[in-house]
């Protein structure tokens, strides 16, 4: 586009968003997502509807952590991965794909075998990863209720101010 010419995207007030590998139900996890080097996310708990659980795995040494948006620790993540742990992991193939998680997580697959959730988690337990802080939780939680509060805006077509930040143009200074 060297001739001044803007792209679609440049001219357009909106990013473009990839669609998720498959169509997942938002109530166990409402949100995950591949960020500061980490599959992290909120997940729902099974037993208390106010109660939800932060839950991280670290790329490539598979470190975890799961708290409650309180920031007390999940009972289940003593010396392995939790269920909130799993239901993350299986709600970010259906997000992103199988392929796509685990070239971020830097997880190898035993050959010949498809990836999927189950061999992820298999092959990240099976390095027995060291259970770390939940220090992560806070912004993760943050994000997740950012993402709240935009569900709830009225559809307009003015900018929002906290997206002013973004050029009114496609040129580059």
């Amino acid at each position: 586009m060297g001739d001044g010419a803007l792209s679609v995207w440049e001219k357009s007030s909106t990013a473009r968003v990839v669609p998720p590998a498959r169509p997942r139900k938002l109530a166990k996890v409402p949100f995950v997502e591949l960020a500061d080097g980490r599959l992290q996310g909120v997940v729902s708990s099974g037993s208390d509807i106010g109660r939800v659980y932060v839950s991280s795995v670290a790329a490539g040494s598979y470190t975890f952590a799961c708290s409650t948006n309180n920031n007390r620790p999940c009972g289940g993540a003593r010396g392995g991965f939790c269920k909130h742990i799993s239901a993350l992991v299986g709600e970010a193939v259906l997000q992103y794909g199988a392929e796509r998680v685990a070239r971020y997580l830097k997880v190898e697959v035993p050959d010949g075998e498809e990836p999927d959730a189950r061999s992820l988690t298999a092959a990240m337990t099976a390095v027995r990863p060291a259970q770390g802080d939940s220090s992560a939780a806070a912004p993760v939680f943050s994000r997740f209720l950012r993402h709240l509060a935009y569900l709830e805006l009225v559809p307009v077509t003015v900018p929002l101010p906290e997206m002013q930040w973004f050029p009114a143009t496609g040129a580059v200074a």
